[in-house]
């Protein structure tokens, strides 16, 4: 299938599963700070792996992707309502921790950069 096409559906279903998570979830493990990072849907729409950020520790962070894996049928059908699309993928919610990575880079180049001064 066209990668532009497929970017477009990735695009469309992060929009889509964002406003669902900050607005229609009522899990309280979801907290209110859980944003959508990515969305990869795979080439025959079969699949969608969606990366959530969470802000807090591993734990809140693992009840946030229990809590949105509860949820996934009521996910998936409001995302059906919303996007028009022949075939719905499976929807596989993965931790992101791409933020704390970049904090601990940006926090070790500082060290580094004060030291050398």
């Amino acid at each position: 299938m066209n990668s532009k096409r497929i970017n477009r559906i990735s695009e469309e279903v992060k929009r889509t599963i964002s406003e669902i998570v900050q607005n229609d979830i009522k899990d309280p493990r979801v907290p209110t700070l859980t944003s959508i990072s990515h969305v990869e849907v795979t080439n025959d729409l079969s699949f969608a792996k969606i990366y959530v950020t969470v802000l807090g520790d591993d734990y809140d962070r693992d009840e946030a992707v229990e809590g949105l894996n509860s949820a996934k049928g009521f996910i998936k059908r409001e995302l059906s309502k919303r996007v028009k699309l022949r075939v719905m993928p499976e929807l596989i919610f993965i931790n992101d921790d791409s933020i704390e990575r970049a904090f601990e880079l940006n926090k070790l180049i500082d060290e580094v950069n004060n030291d050398n001064k």
